[in-house]
């Protein structure tokens, strides 16, 4: 009996094949609408946002002054694929002087339930005011990088992050 000679095609065989191929294409369907739902729920518990202790670190840096949008220079990434360690980079531009430097830098996530993300602290013979760190974000959100200068000046920018998962339950 020659291998060929069996291969016939009934219609059994093709309603099961096109049930299975059907199946087969709905399922990515169903995975995304019930993983949807999901990925848009607030966090809640210890994950949850904590904007009464984001507006109280935010007052309490800027001492009542209005910030100044120019000065400060935020590098961080608009997606952060490992959200349990984003690369943060920031810099205050403005000159240096004996008179006036920069004297300490913070940067908050702004959904994070811990808000300050960072705190650096400055003397006039550093000469340069500037950090590079890596900061855990528990959802997609915006980062806020804060500078106060010696002159009682302060200086910020902002940045929104994407992130691809958690990363303060992990």
């Amino acid at each position: 009996m020659s291998a060929t000679s069996n291969k016939h095609v009934t219609r059994r065989t093709l309603i099961a094949g096109a049930a299975s191929a059907g199946a087969a294409l709905t399922l990515p369907a169903v995975a995304q609408t019930t993983a949807q739902p999901a990925a848009k729920s607030p966090l809640v518990g210890p994950l949850a946002p904590n904007p009464v202790e984001f507006k109280k670190m935010l007052d309490e840096f800027t001492r009542g002054k209005t910030p100044k949008t120019e000065g400060l220079w935020l590098d961080v990434s608009v997606l952060a694929d490992n959200p349990s360690a984003v690369p943060v980079k920031v810099k205050v531009d403005l000159p240096i002087t004996d008179k006036d430097w920069c004297e300490e830098i913070i940067v908050l996530a702004e959904l994070n339930p811990s808000p300050l993300a960072c705190r650096v602290k400055f003397t006039q013979a550093n000469g340069t005011a500037e950090a590079a760190v890596r900061v855990r974000l528990s959802q997609t959100q915006t980062l806020h990088a804060l500078a106060r200068m010696k002159s009682g000046q302060v200086l910020a920018a902002k940045q929104a992050v994407t992130v691809a998962a958690s990363g303060c339950g992990m």
